[in-house]
């Protein structure tokens, strides 16, 4: 471990872990030190739940592989479902007039908004306007992330082609990729244009080319999902453990009783943390395991 935290509060009951750059490796996949790892922390009888970007479907299966039956935290915070029988927890909801100003002002942009709805149970998980371009295999250059997207999971489309005039009632938040620059700038004019109305990221999609620019309600983030099962449990935020290496897990980190960064997370992520554990293609969930049992003791 790079650094460790200093203080001492009470032990830890709860530990909750980002997806992508933490529990899984740069090839995609949970390591063998990592279900490890996590078995040990539930062994100890310590909870253990995920939060991810990730839409829920597509993050299923890291949840059945490590052996954990507890309410997942999606789409950055603004779903939480139930796996043992997919029921609905919590479902983040825009403000009237946010979603289709904000559809409309992704589209005149130039890009294609992708949106979630709670839709597990009717076989499909996002809303767009056209598959034409989607493309599994877009080739070294040239071709944008949203094309490879949509091309691996155009079975898990439902295409709206005035998705733009007029998106579904129960959308609960959304996306669109593009490069850096393009991200970024796109995130401005949406804070700009609706002021104190929406939770915004630029992250780095960690499977396909290009940035996304996640939208969601204001207010919504991954702690404000991990603290709405957090709560019925009777855990507070000083006996949880967060973990993750992106700037949608900075809220989380920031406001669990002890906050790790991983050792391959972006650098705005580890000045926050109070700690930094190993690489997530090293030791970083076997460093997690340590911290979390350290503080039982």
């Amino acid at each position: 471990m790079d650094r460790l935290p200093r203080s001492s509060p009470p032990p830890l009951r709860l530990l909750v872990l980002d997806v992508d750059g933490t529990l899984t490796d740069s090839s995609h996949r949970v390591s063998a030190v990592a279900l490890e790892a996590v078995a040990r922390v539930h062994h100890a009888g310590v909870r253990v739940m995920i939060a991810t970007g990730r839409r829920y479907r597509d993050t299923l299966p890291i949840a059945s592989a490590l052996g954990i039956d507890v309410p997942i935290v999606t789409a950055s915070g603004a779903l939480v479902k139930r796996p043992s029988d997919h029921a609905t927890l919590a479902r983040a909801a825009f403000a009237p007039g946010v979603l289709e100003g904000v559809v409309r002002y992704v589209a005149a942009a130039g890009h294609e908004p992708i949106l979630y709805s709670d839709s597990y149970h009717r076989g499909f998980d996002f809303h767009c306007r056209t598959l034409a371009d989607a493309s599994s295999d877009p080739g070294p250059v040239g071709v944008g992330g949203l094309r490879e997207y949509l091309g691996r999971n155009r079975d898990l489309a439902d295409v709206l082609p005035a998705l733009h005039e007029l998106p579904p009632a129960d959308v609960f938040a959304g996306f669109t990729m593009g490069t850096h620059d393009e991200m970024t700038a796109l995130e401005a004019g949406l804070d700009e244009a609706f002021p104190s109305s929406l939770s915004l990221h630029t992250i780095k999609s960690p499977r396909y080319r290009d940035w996304m620019c996640e939208i969601a309600p204001v207010g919504v983030t991954k702690w404000s999902g991990v603290m709405a099962v957090a709560a019925g449990w009777g855990i507070a935020a000083e006996e949880i453990c967060a973990v993750g290496d992106d700037v949608n897990d900075i809220p989380m980190i920031r406001a669990a009783g002890l906050g790790l960064a991983m050792g391959n997370a972006r650098p705005e992520v580890q000045a926050v943390a109070d700690g930094v554990v190993g690489h997530h293609d090293a030791t970083g969930i076997a460093d997690v395991a340590a911290a979390v049992l350290a503080r039982l003791a």
